[in-house]
């Protein structure tokens, strides 16, 4: 296999490279019997074979092809005596050199060839120099420089079209997967806020419903019911949520990718985590006009959900108590801020500094609408976080 593979690229070259050169021999060799003022003999034979094999160069060494050229066209002209068709190999050459090596390198070889043509004309030419034989032949020069400058030019400007297309490509599927990534880490923070929001909840529930079993069945009864509602909401929030993970199941099918919360779901959260033990009292104040009031749906998804695991993050470290949340307008910022009173004493002693997963996902929801997050124990007791969002998020 690899000595039929080399054996054809050796076919290719062969014809690449040989096959213009065996056209300029032929070529020749036709004016060499026809004309009547040729002269054919061995040695202009051997002279035009000469002649045609700096074509063997052109592609791996333009320069020394065309340098060569020049020459082996004088041995013809000596030997052979045809004018017409022994200036074949020096054009293509001319050609390839400057398709090869495009304009400033064209331009230099016909500033350096034209004289040698001149000269070439003035010692070998019958006619006088400044005829239109001798402009013919300056154009055999000029033109296929011209020519070989303007396909080099083609080619890098498509080659220039290709890399921009690539790029633009591998720009737009670079941006796709950052989409990708950015909406699992959205979903991921979503998660991680109905369940801990939930589990929570749960778990102080059924904490307070097993100490009331026996002492209280109705009230036990009614903490059973508070779990159920707890779970059952937060299955529902994971069934939205989760949707955005399903494939399409037709041209018209699409997951849903608005938010599903904002701050009218912030009662329904107070009476989940009053059941729970969890005195929350809520103040919203964002202006008397319309258009303050109506925030981006970003914007109040976001704030909901630092809400929820801050007041989660309560529920867990501070126990049965009470806690605030406001939500005011300033300028072009909405700062929603919740503080606890600590509960019983030393019922945040577990709660160390506030940079576990909770608080970090309430910092980059933040941080990804570009706004901030402030988050610390209070003087007075308790703990305290404010999250300040722009209202032009998108």
């Amino acid at each position: 296999m690899i000595r039929a593979a080399v054996r054809r690229h050796l076919a290719d070259d062969l014809v690449v490279h040989g096959l213009p050169a065996l056209l300029c021999v032929a070529a020749m060799a036709v004016e060499l019997a026809v004309l009547d003022q040729a002269r054919a003999s061995g040695l202009a034979v051997a002279a035009i074979v000469v002649a045609s094999l700096p074509l063997l160069l052109r592609r791996r060494a333009p320069e020394w092809a065309l340098v060569l050229a020049l020459p082996t066209l004088i041995g013809v002209l000596v030997t052979a005596k045809i004018y017409n068709t022994v200036a074949f190999p020096a054009v293509l050459c001319a050609y390839a050199l400057a398709t090869r090596r495009g304009r400033r390198t064209a331009l230099t070889a016909a500033i350096l060839l034209m004289p040698v043509v001149v000269v070439i004309l003035q010692v070998r030419s019958p006619h006088d120099v400044l005829t239109w034989d001798t402009a013919r032949n300056l154009s055999l020069i000029a033109l296929p420089l011209a020519l070989g400058v303007a396909t080099h030019e083609r080619r890098a400007h498509t080659a220039a079209l290709l890399e921009r297309a690539h790029t633009a490509e591998r720009t737009r599927e670079e941006e796709a997967l950052r989409r990708v990534g950015e909406e699992r880490l959205r979903i991921a923070r979503d998660v991680h806020d109905v369940v801990a929001h939930a589990m929570v909840a749960i778990n102080v529930q059924a904490g307070v419903g097993a100490r009331l079993l026996d002492r209280n069945p109705e009230q036990a009864r009614g903490t059973l019911q508070d779990i159920k509602r707890v779970s059952g909401a937060a299955l529902n929030d994971l069934r939205s949520m989760l949707g955005v993970l399903r494939d399409s199941d037709g041209p018209d099918a699409s997951a849903p990718v608005r938010p599903t919360v904002d701050l009218d779901g912030l009662t329904d959260l107070r009476e989940s985590l009053r059941s729970a033990g969890l005195d929350v009292d809520i103040a919203i104040d964002l202006g008397v006009d319309a258009e303050a009031r109506n925030l981006p749906a970003t914007v109040g998804a976001t704030g909901y959900r630092i809400v929820q695991e801050a007041l989660t993050n309560v529920l867990r470290h501070a126990g049965p108590t009470s806690a605030h949340v406001r939500v005011t307008r300033r300028d072009d910022l909405v700062v929603f801020e919740v503080e606890d009173d600590g509960g019983p004493a030393g019922a945040r002693a577990g709660a160390g500094t506030g940079s576990g997963q909770g608080l970090r996902g309430m910092r980059e929801r933040a941080v990804a609408l570009g706004g901030s997050l402030e988050a610390g124990p209070r003087p007075g007791g308790g703990w305290r976080v404010a999250a300040s969002l722009p209202v032009g998020a998108p």
